[in-house]
């Protein structure tokens, strides 16, 4: 994050100077296209005017007989004019100081023409004074328009050089944000790929320790399971024979012992009832004896008998997987026929087991209430357990609902056939 956020302080202030940068460079530009466009003007009107002026100057270097006093005079007076009001707006930029000079050689060399023109019967109206006014005015004139390229030319300059420097420090605004960048994203990929690889390990470590409980849990069902159907079924059937003797050896004390005698044959045959069942549900030993299949079918028809609610069993698959495969998957089924005892509120169940494409898949649909939209439907506990299943046995399990429309539940596990034998029943 501080990486990151360094970068982005970097990009933040390179837009600052670049923004800055260009709008100092949009100021001087506009600057220098209004600066030119008033002195093109001044410059076109003093081009008009020094026109005038030489025109003027010609006139009086020639015979003085052939001179038209008023056009010259009208000539003068215009001159004055404009090149007054000319020197006046040019009095307003850098080169005051020669737009006062121009109209002070201009305004000389109109008096020295004036006063040529006032001599009666001239011999001539050149003069060195009129020669030397006219050369200082296009003296001024020249240096007025070298001075305006000039400052066009560092106008430009100045321009170019704003415009390097912000090329300059973009560029090493830009490096130093993508060096950093890449500095900062290698430590990250380095950070995330750490997490990636504990997470994994400590992902396969709850895996391993998941399997190894599941692998006890079925481990301590199965002993209880031949403990209750072998010792403690064993020793209620002894018991119940012994009764069942004493019963039929009973001599004159029937009538008090005979009701006694039934009562605890009928207690013993529940109890034996009990332990059956309770046998069966630790460790059905039909699914060690018989398979899958048969397991299903077994569980199917307990779940309809004790809920009431129809299970359908359609197999395709018959053979034997190995024992943990097996067990997984009838966890799971039994776990989803719970799941949809206590809230599905189902009337009918289909549970299929197929293999195709080098697995095994077990799916159970049922037509009740579904899953809720809630963010933590089909994530309780006997979800978890039953992802944990597949996962165990190698595949996943695949929930698809929606509200009023019953559930599916899929699981598929690859198939793999049994390399051992299974556990005695």
């Amino acid at each position: 994050m501080a990486g990151f956020t360094l970068v982005t302080v970097l990009l933040v202030g390179a837009a600052i100077v670049g923004i800055r940068n260009i709008q100092s460079i949009q100021g001087n530009a506009k600057n220098l296209v209004r600066e030119q466009s008033l002195t093109n003007r001044l410059v076109d009107e003093l081009h008009s005017q020094q026109t005038t002026l030489s025109e003027v100057f010609s006139v009086l270097a020639r015979d003085p007989d052939s001179v038209d006093y008023y056009k010259i005079t009208s000539q003068l007076d215009e001159a004055d004019r404009d090149l007054a009001r000319i020197s006046e707006e040019g009095a307003r930029t850098a080169e005051h100081g020669l737009w006062q000079r121009l109209n002070r050689s201009s305004l000389d060399f109109s008096r020295e023409a004036r006063r040529l023109l006032s001599i009666e019967a001239p011999e001539t109206f050149s003069s060195i004074d009129l020669f030397r006014f006219h050369g200082a005015f296009a003296s001024v004139v020249a240096r007025l328009l070298e001075a305006e390229y000039r400052k066009l030319n560092a106008a430009q300059a100045q321009i170019e050089r704003r415009t390097s420097r912000l090329r300059d420090i973009s560029l090493l605004f830009a490096a130093a944000s993508v060096l950093l960048a890449l500095i900062f994203a290698v430590v990250t990929v380095r950070m995330v790929s750490q997490l990636i690889r504990r997470l994994e390990w400590q992902t396969a470590e709850l895996g391993r320790v998941s399997w190894h409980m599941l692998e006890d849990q079925e481990a301590t069902a199965r002993r209880f399971s031949h403990e209750l159907h072998d010792e403690l079924g064993q020793s209620l059937t002894a018991v119940k024979t012994n009764l069942s003797a004493l019963a039929a050896a009973g001599g004159g004390g029937a009538a008090q012992t005979g009701p006694r005698l039934a009562d605890c044959l009928h207690l013993v045959d529940e109890a034996i009832g009990n332990v059956r069942q309770m046998s069966q549900l630790l460790r059905p030993t039909i699914l060690d004896d018989f398979g899958l299949e048969a397991g299903l079918r077994w569980l199917a028809e307990g779940f309809a008998t004790r809920t009431g609610t129809e299970v359908a069993v359609d197999s395709s698959y018959s053979g034997r997987l190995p024992d943990e495969t097996e067990t997984h998957l009838f966890r799971i089924a039994q776990e989803a026929l719970t799941n949809i005892a206590r809230h599905a509120k189902a009337r009918h169940v289909q549970m299929k087991l197929t293999s195709s494409g080098g697995e095994i898949c077990l799916s159970m649909q049922d037509d009740g209430c579904g899953l809720s939209t809630a963010p933590a439907a089909g994530r309780g506990l006997g979800m978890i357990g039953m992802r944990a299943r597949a996962r165990s046995a190698g595949g996943d399990v695949t929930v698809r609902s929606r509200p009023g429309e019953g559930v599916l539940i899929e699981v598929r596990v690859p198939l793999r056939h049994e390399t051992h034998s299974h556990p005695a029943g």
